[in-house]
């Protein structure tokens, strides 16, 4: 059996191993490529923060399922829970038949999300695209409103509609046309601000293109939702700052537009508190709806919708559920989530790994002239490779090179950003000290040997 705090090790005299290799080769064969799969590892077993491979390579796994894996790979308390759910009935169809875990989940769900409202009611759905459809869907019952705003670098989901809502047209590629009354302003990216601005008047630029689209796009009264990552994923890990968090709640409530927070990735501790939305709150300016996914079931499907009760009131009979929407066994390992995540104080925890890593890479960011910035909060962390500091130019090549000189000494890291020059820090927040530490140097050498490669 792995153990939880094994470090990195790679055994093997190439990667992948002749066992990976194989598998990966049927998947090849099997599997269409354009999921698409850069890592040359096929994995055999999991604990806490690292991964087996089929070929006995060890490797720390900083993507956790791109934020699914915050409590890590086969949790010891979660298993028990599965099972016994699984002795009982494995399925139980909302729409038919009442269960326990859906409503015990929704009632915890009620009360942590910080959402507006005393009295909440939340719904479940599979996946991170499925949960943001239907938050839209809730804003235009609700508002009776039939467009939405998105922003630039966003990432809802692959359905139809989520495509549409995503900004990076790569992942919807040939796969139009689109669902209509979806407009998108320009989300405080405040490192590739215009030249010359200062942050303060930034954030009056980009509250003004939310305006220029009640002006060239349509009205407010036409606009059910506006929808924004409280830090945005796929975007570059980029968080929206306060201030511009303000003006747009103070847009909503001017002119009775919903403000949607996806928190997909952002939720469940990833951001210092159990959800992103907690910032917004403590300023007044909680969201109406919130979206959650990801690590909500340690690795089981489901996605949540939690809103305030008038708003979930108003959605027609028939409009929203679906065959495996709050699955029992997802139900039962999102119960226990939680409880860990409360017990354990994994916000808490997120801080101190979000600390230790921005420190290093600030350090970093001193010494090597490719790193451009360093942002996050919590755990969610982001760092943006450049060609150049002044003209602040991409480097999505260097990215690619550093992602896979870190694979090949037994660290997984992921990219993003819609240069695709971002690399982002999604490690299970049960990593050990000393697994984070090991990380860290492998990562360091990484950017070493490939800048130094690219000058």
């Amino acid at each position: 059996m792995l153990d939880r705090e094994a470090l990195p090790e790679i055994v093997t005299d190439t990667l992948p191993g002749p066992r990976s290799a194989s598998l990966i080769q049927r998947r090849k064969n099997a599997v269409p490529d354009a999921i698409g799969c850069i890592y040359p590892a096929a994995v055999e077993e999991g604990a806490g923060a690292v991964l087996r491979d089929m070929d006995g390579n060890i490797f720390l796994d900083w993507v956790g399922g791109v934020g699914v894996l915050n409590i890590g790979y086969s949790h010891p308390e979660i298993i028990p829970v599965v099972k016994a759910q699984a002795e009982k009935y494995f399925h139980a169809m909302q729409n038919i038949l009442t269960h326990e875990g859906y409503v015990a989940l929704a009632e915890k769900m009620n009360e942590i999300v910080p959402v507006r409202g005393d009295k909440k009611r939340t719904f479940f759905a599979n996946s991170g695209a499925e949960c943001d459809e239907n938050a839209v869907k809730i804003a235009k019952a609700f508002t009776g409103r039939k467009c939405i705003i998105v922003f630039s670098g966003a990432f809802h989901g692959r359905t139809t509609l989520t495509m549409a809502m995503t900004s990076k047209k790569a992942y919807a590629k040939g796969m139009g046309p689109f669902p209509d009354g979806i407009y998108r302003a320009e989300f405080p990216y405040l490192y590739r601000r215009p030249v010359g601005m200062t942050e303060e008047n930034a954030i009056d630029f980009y509250i003004d293109s939310i305006y220029k689209v009640f002006e060239q796009c349509a009205p407010a009264e036409d606009i059910a939702a506006i929808v924004a990552e409280p830090l945005q994923g796929e975007g570059g890990f980029i968080p929206a700052p306060l201030e511009w968090v303000k003006a747009v709640r103070k847009i909503c409530d001017e002119t009775g537009i919903l403000l949607i927070a996806d928190e997909v990735q952002s939720g469940f501790c990833r951001t210092g508190r159990m959800f992103a939305s907690e910032y917004w709150a403590e300023i007044g300016c909680a969201p109406d709806i919130m979206t959650s996914a990801k690590s909500i079931a340690a690795g089981l499907p489901l996605s949540a919708v939690t809103a305030r009760e008038e708003i979930m009131l108003s959605v027609p009979g028939g409009t929203i559920g679906g065959t495996f929407s709050g699955n029992p066994l997802a139900c039962a390992a999102a119960l226990k989530v939680i409880e860990i995540m409360q017990r354990d104080r994994l916000d808490k925890r997120s801080v101190e790994i979000g600390k230790t890593v921005t420190d290093r890479y600030l350090k970093m960011k001193d010494r090597y002239t490719c790193i451009g910035d360093v942002r996050g909060l919590g755990a969610m962390i982001g760092i943006e490779f450049v060609k150049d500091r002044a003209t602040r130019e991409p480097d999505a090549e260097l990215t690619s090179e550093i992602i896979l000189e870190c694979a090949k000494n037994g660290l997984l890291v992921e990219g993003a950003g819609i240069y695709g020059n971002v690399i982002r820090f999604l490690a299970p927040l049960v990593i050990t000290d000393k697994q984070l530490a090991a990380g860290l140097d492998i990562f360091e050498n990484a950017v070493a040997k490939c800048s130094k490669k690219n000058i």
